[in-house]
């Protein structure tokens, strides 16, 4: 039997006690946690968390963490002590836009699995007597939600940890981090070293200053959060006591940014609305100096505001005021997510952090599972540290997203809203000649990425496209559709250079991504290959298009920083093989339509006919007096090439191609009609439509896995595995209402009854129907079979249909 890891956690909040449990509970008992406060009450931010444990969030993944985390703590006591009462969660709508909004959280939780409902102002105030039912136009109910008593429910997993052989120690502030080569050896404290193998950091807020000691960047920021109790009220006299403190529901009026719960017969009220606070470290006492380091001095004025506001809502509150409050510190991350994962600078650092109360179990377990197992079975590339570009860990970056994370916690966010600052970090070198198109950016991992263009204003097709309802209709114009028909009928120019590019090198180059990938890339050179990294369980990492340019060179094209630190992390220790990023120095145009040969052949001697280039295949070559390497792929359906450059040439190579263009009647188009293509011809989006929670089977990319190859990672987990052997599967869906385009994450009922959810979403111009791509049981997913799909509350008729909708044939692709 392998010896044991020495496991040393750093932090004895709620998240490292429960790792510790997580861990010990599957048979790593070699661990030691170190705290810098006393143990339990650390004066951390668990030590004053208000213990809401809330489900709702338009994350799956964070869904999950939060239901195990309830499900957990409601298991637990503590010398006889509840450590999580379900008392149930209670969102209110005081405005239209909010009723709206919590019709469509319903939805979330539908999807995910959690019971929920909606329920009028009178159901509302029958549920929370302390509400004003006039005063709000609805309710949304969570039963299983509640409280979390979070130093005692720390403690209680503790003691679990420590009778399997864990160890605590408090008062141990953690001065450094050894590292042997490039993995960690051990923790250095103010009481002596500690011997360690794997590392994680549960150090909350204090995360950033650990994460230094090894050179790793904790993209957090500690940020201040109102909370302040009330005097007793006289409407709650009698109703609870010391023990069981609570019975009313956790109550959330967002439209203020706002929360409740009860303290026996006082409210405590948690306030989002009142202007970011960062603290800066270097101003928070040590907890040996204050009793709660992560709790400051109240600021009266701040809190004005929300006072009011719950007058309004709970005139009961009219009996009491403020009695106490403070500004606890709490973490925040420039995407709201938590930071999970191992660093890719140093061998066995691990983080979990930013990581609240609501979803502390859930995470542990994750962490607990990829540590021991390799992998967690909830899909966690949503909270992976590895995800950010390198633009989004600058300093300046961090706070201010992370401030702006603070503002919009409780805001009603479109899933195409864009970030409103730091803009126009990364453009393309297209980026000029967009602007004068009058193009519509949006913003993703950095990227300006045009959506449509307004000089396309001006196309008959645009009067082609039917409406949409309101929300659909955010951040889209009917040009896009007018940009989806031309692309079918003439030729576009799509600027696809945000799409991650690798390159890999090197004798072993070949190997290397054979064993790592699902596909035969063992082709001649010029072949492209699409394929699929999956995970040891056969679980869909990511999508991958391989292109053999030479016999030891090869392009990539990924799906994000995720892939890059795969690859990193199995590349042979002898470098006989490089990976390197080269999406910064490159730049890519899609050329694609039924006119795509007409425009690119004239400006070439090399044969880009169907027989001399075909699909699948890449080719150097020079448009004009532009070098490419042109890939004949097509991500929407049409005849077409992938077209690379440098970043240095790439403003010559559309200037090129738009001139050329011009009596062929080009235009340049979005990814908003790029996204509706796409989906016409069934294509997956990793991370939308499927993920490590998924197999290629189920998936519909069981094409891209070629069991015949002698080993792949994840090759084993395959095995008795079929298209017909699947339980579930992704399929499309035809919506009969030609109004109701649906964004994503709805859930899809059959039979009656919730089956399944939306991933991805779009109305297709070219069939003339909005279509969604949904996750149904495999007895619901035969073609023809009628389903509905719950869109803020209403259930909105469609059919499942077979794939692909447009061009089965794929006479359009290989002409």
């Amino acid at each position: 039997m392998a010896a044991q890891p020495k496991v040393v956690i750093i932090g004895a909040g709620i998240v490292g006690c429960a790792l510790s449990d997580e861990l010990t509970a599957r048979g790593w008992t070699d661990v030691t946690v170190l705290e810098q406060g006393p143990l339990f009450a650390t004066g951390g931010s668990t030590s004053h968390a208000p213990g809401l444990v809330f489900q709702t969030n338009g994350s799956k993944t964070m869904t999950e963490f939060a239901r195990y985390t309830g499900e957990k703590y409601s298991s637990l006591t503590l010398d006889g002590q509840w450590c999580f009462k379900r008392v149930g969660g209670l969102e209110v709508a005081t405005s239209p836009e909010r009723l709206a909004e919590i019709r469509r959280r319903h939805g979330w939780l539908t999807s995910w699995g959690v019971d929920s409902r909606l329920l009028s102002p009178e159901e509302s105030a029958a549920l929370h007597p302390l509400l004003d039912p006039e005063r709000i136009l609805g309710g949304f109910h969570i039963p299983s939600d509640g409280l979390a008593k979070a130093v005692r429910a720390g403690e209680a997993q503790a003691r679990l940890a420590m009778a399997r052989g864990a160890r605590f120690h408090g008062h141990h502030t953690v001065t450094g981090i050894e590292t042997t080569g490039d993995r960690v050896s051990a923790v250095i404290t103010d009481q002596g070293p500690f011997a360690a193998d794997i590392v994680v950091s549960c150090a909350g807020f204090w995360g950033p200053r650990i994460g230094r000691m090894v050179g790793q960047e904790v993209p957090l920021v500690p940020l201040a959060h109102q909370y302040a109790r009330t005097t007793p009220l006289p409407r709650l006299k009698g109703l609870n006591d010391e023990r069981t403190e609570a019975s009313l529901p956790i109550l959330r009026n967002q439209d203020a940014g706002l929360y409740y719960r009860e303290l026996v017969d006082r409210i405590g009220i948690g306030s989002y609305a009142h202007r970011p606070m960062p603290v800066s470290l270097d101003d928070v006492a040590h907890p040996r100096d204050a009793a709660m380091p992560s709790s400051l001095e109240f600021t009266e004025a701040d809190f004005e505001g929300a006072w009011a506001d719950s007058l309004a809502l709970l005139p009961s509150l009219a009996d009491a005021k403020i009695e106490e409050g403070f500004n606890g510190i709490f973490s925040f991350t420039p995407d709201g997510m938590p930071l999970m994962g191992e660093s890719p600078e140093v061998q066995g650092f691990w983080l979990a952090e930013a990581v609240w109360v609501t979803h502390s179990a859930g995470v542990a377990r994750a962490m607990a599972e990829w540590l021991v197992h390799g992998r967690p079975r909830t899909d966690v590339h949503e909270c992976d540290i590895n995800r950010f570009e390198e633009v989004q860990l600058a300093p300046s970056y961090v706070h201010e997203r992370s401030c702006q994370n603070f503002v919009e916690v409780y805001d009603i966010l479109h899933p195409l809203q864009p970030i409103e600052a730091p803009r126009s970090l990364r453009v393309s070198p297209f980026h000029a000649r967009q602007e004068a198109l009058g193009a519509v950016f949006l913003e993703g991992g950095g990227w300006e990425r045009p959506h449509w263009y307004e000089a396309n204003a001006s196309l008959p097709e645009v009067a082609l496209v039917p409406g949409r309802n309101a929300w659909a209709s955010r951040y889209w114009s009917p040009i896009a559709g007018a940009e989806a028909l031309v692309t079918r009928e003439r030729v576009a120019l799509y600027d696809m250079t945000p799409l991650k590019r690798l390159e890999v090198t090197g004798p072993e180059a070949l190997a290397f991504l054979q064993l790592l990938t699902s596909n035969q890339l063992d082709k001649p050179v010029g072949s492209v290959t699409y394929t699929l990294l999956l995970d040891e369980a056969g679980g869909i990492r990511s999508d991958l298009t391989v292109a053999r340019l030479e016999t030891e060179r090869f392009q990539v094209g990924a799906n994000g920083n995720l892939d890059l630190d795969w690859l990193r992390r199995h590349l042979p220790a002898d470098g006989s093989v490089q990976v390197r990023d080269i999406t910064a120095g490159t730049c890519c145009l899609g050329v694609w339509g039924p006119l795509a040969r007409d425009l690119v052949q004239p400006l070439t001697d090399t044969d880009f006919s169907h027989q001399g280039f075909g699909y699948f295949k890449a080719k150097r070559a020079c448009l004009g007096e532009v070098p490419v390497t042109a890939m004949r792929l097509s991500y929407v359906g049409e005849l077409g090439w992938e077209l690379y450059t440098t970043a240095d040439l790439g403003a010559r190579l559309w200037d090129t191609l738009w001139e050329a263009g011009q009596e062929l009647g080009i235009i340049a188009a979005g990814r908003s009609a790029f996204n509706s293509l796409r989906l016409e011809k069934g294509y997956r989006s990793w991370g939308h439509d499927m993920t490590t929670e998924h197999n290629p089977y189920e998936a519909g990319v069981g094409f891209a896995v070629r069991r015949t190859k002698p080993h792949f990672t994840g090759k084993p987990a395959l095995e008795g595995i079929g298209e017909d052997t699947v339980g579930r599967r992704l399929v499309p869906l035809v919506i009969q209402d030609q109004q109701s385009v649906v964004m994503g994450h709805e859930p899809v009922y059959a039979a009656g009854r919730p089956a399944g959810y939306v991933t991805s979403a779009a109305y297709g111009y070219t069939i003339g129907a909005p279509i969604a791509y949904a996750w149904l049981p495999a007895e619901h997913a035969a073609p023809g079979t009628p389903v509905e799909i719950e869109y803020f509350g209403a259930r909105v008729p469609a059919v499942t249909a077979a794939e692909p909708l447009l061009d089965p044939e794929m006479s359009r692709i290989r002409r």
